[in-house]
């Protein structure tokens, strides 16, 4: 009874022991799907994480924390892109019929480095190396914009237009005003646009491409329930096809900082390339696969895929990696390549973290007499993966490789050339993010001449570095050196 005189009800107290019997069970069978979840977890972790380092710290991950680890490793370990991509990439070849250029098939020069790299490129590369194509390297923003753009106000029937970055801005304007033209002329334009760039990038193209009528694809939005499990692997190819017969490719992303006709010194640098002839099914190809995955629609017929024609004398092929296809394909490829050297190895890379195979790779040829030339961004524009690069380097150093800091501006430039003959540009860095996590486009190509032009690039871009020594990196300062290491462990991640 309270103050007011009414009767109060409350149950009597269960017992502490009936309290205890109740709990222990509960507290028992919770255990048990923990400990269930967490083994189904970290077993299938062990199973088929391909990295080892990746594996162990899912298993570190999942036993320290049992629950959150666990439905971490659900929506962030478990690659579930691969199945769906490979069944809707089978699909889609059958439908635009893009094999087309298999007419087109040459081979590398009778030598053992050569045959043997065509061999192995063969059987891991997806696409046959095509003969009768024309190259042409174009060497920053300044020399690749304005043809990138010429060759979409000259459009008649297709564009299809891929960019990790798509900036809005500056000379982003040129781009969504010729692309918003080439559709008022009737013609079919396709723009694919990573979600990283149209989410969280201020100022990207995609409002204003929209608003202008271009047809926008987004690729993996993480937002949508399905795709959870795939929010840390993005779409980093750089693509523009043009009427299904001009292709370009490279590492430039249509971004301000790389078109400074006001200082033209202070632009930054990159390496992109223009091509004609059968390899441009392949970007075609690689492109309508990506757009149909993010999109659902299929891009087939001659306005995206004319009858393929020689029109040059480069061997090339297109190369698409990430983690839709089976195997380390990127790896393969560059570790091929440096087997195959002979006399010298150009390196060109902004974020430059070799795992240890690539890493026995470049010494074993360094070892073995090929002059090996690492060249980097003195300052990258990500600190971080500055920090681990700096941590990294003494093991090529140790293996006899010569690695150079370019100075500003920074230079984005992906290139690898070989004896200056073979050569291998594109998208993709040497870093775990582009071996493992991201969808990358590369063209390897087999050309004297194109060749010694590239090796020249390279070797431009060497005469205006510093050497880094092994004295230089060890003194640096203890909480340097701290910093650096500790960001190296992140280095399956970076």
């Amino acid at each position: 009874m309270d103050e007011s005189g009414a009767v109060i009800f409350a149950p009597p107290p269960l017992p502490l022991a009936a309290l205890g019997v109740l709990e222990a069970p509960l507290q028992a069978w919770l255990a048990g799907v923990l400990l269930t979840i967490a083994l189904a977890a970290s077993g299938h972790a062990i199973l088929y994480k391909r990295d080892s380092r990746s594996s162990a710290i899912w298993v570190i991950l999942i036993w320290i924390l049992p629950l959150a680890g666990s439905v971490l490793y659900l929506l962030l370990g478990i690659n579930r892109v691969e199945r769906r991509a490979g069944r809707l990439r089978r699909r889609h070849r059958r439908w635009t019929g893009t094999t087309a250029v298999a007419n087109f098939p040459t081979r590398l020069p009778e030598s053992p480095p050569w045959d043997g790299l065509q061999r192995l490129l063969d059987r891991v590369a997806g696409r046959p190396l095509t003969a009768g194509n024309a190259l042409e390297i174009l060497d920053g923003g300044a020399v690749a914009y304005p043809a990138m753009l010429a060759a979409i106000e000259s459009a008649e029937r297709s564009i299809g237009l891929a960019s990790y970055i798509f900036d809005g801005a500056g000379i982003g304007q040129d781009f969504v005003a010729a692309l918003a033209r080439a559709r008022t002329r009737g013609v079919a334009v396709r723009v694919l646009i990573d979600d990283f760039d149209v989410r969280f990038t201020r100022g990207g193209a995609a409002p204003a491409l929209r608003a202008s009528g271009v047809t926008v694809g987004v690729f993996n939005p993480p937002l949508i329930p399905a795709r959870w499990s795939a929010i840390h692997l993005r779409n980093h190819r750089k693509i523009l096809i043009v009427d299904g017969c001009t292709g370009f490719t490279g590492g430039l992303n249509i971004d301000a900082r790389y078109w400074r006709p006001d200082a033209p010194a202070a632009a930054g640098g990159d390496l992109h390339a223009r091509l004609r002839g059968p390899a441009v099914a392949q970007l075609a190809e690689v492109f309508a696969e990506d757009w149909h995955f993010a999109t659902g629609e299929s891009l087939r017929g001659e306005a995206w895929f004319p009858a393929p024609y020689p029109i040059g004398t480069t061997p090339l092929r297109g190369i698409a990696a990430g983690p839709d296809e089976r195997g380390d394909r990127l790896r393969w490829v560059l570790q091929g390549a440096l087997h195959a050297a002979q006399r010298r190895v150009r390196i060109v890379s902004p974020y430059f973290l070799p795992d240890a195979p690539l890493i026995a790779a470049l010494s074993a040829a360094a070892l073995r007499g090929v002059e090996v030339d690492v060249i980097l961004p003195a300052r990258g524009d990500l600190p971080h993966v500055d920090w681990a690069v700096r941590a990294n380097l003494w093991q090529v150093l140790e293996g006899g490789c010569r690695v150079w800091f370019q100075p500003e501006p920074f230079d984005h430039t992906k290139l690898l050339v070989v004896d200056d003959v073979w050569f291998l540009l594109g998208s993709a860095n040497w870093d775990a993010r582009s071996l493992r996590l991201n969808f990358e486009f590369v063209l390897e190509g087999f050309d004297p001449r194109i060749g010694a032009a590239l090796g020249a690039a390279a070797e431009s871009r060497r005469q205006r570095s510093r050497p880094v020594t092994a004295e230089r990196l060890a003194g640096r300062s203890l909480p340097a050196k701290l910093r650096d290491g500790v960001a190296r462990l992140f280095l399956p991640y970076l």
